[in-house]
């Protein structure tokens, strides 16, 4: 996904999580900042560590990090009906 993003918006400066191209599932046009799934952030970070370890992780090193008007958007999408 990141591929096509980056190309279809080559003019733009688009800010990337590192590690995270996997969970990539948009783009916000508006503000041109990356859209992640909750959900594959966490599969991603379950590679190297348990589940209750990467929820962990995500809160507070990936989701609460700030880098500018850039800062990714993080989509909670693990909601159970």
């Amino acid at each position: 996904m990141l591929d096509e993003i980056v190309e279809y918006y080559s003019e733009e400066d688009i800010l990337k999580a590192d590690g995270l191209d996997e969970a990539i599932i948009g783009i916000d046009e508006k503000s041109m900042r990356l859209i992640y799934s909750y959900n594959k952030v966490i599969e991603i970070l379950k590679r190297d560590m348990t589940e209750e370890e990467a929820i962990e992780y995500y809160y507070y090193n990936i989701e609460s990090a700030y880098v500018g008007d850039k800062t990714h958007i993080w989509c909670k999408d693990d909601w159970v009906l």
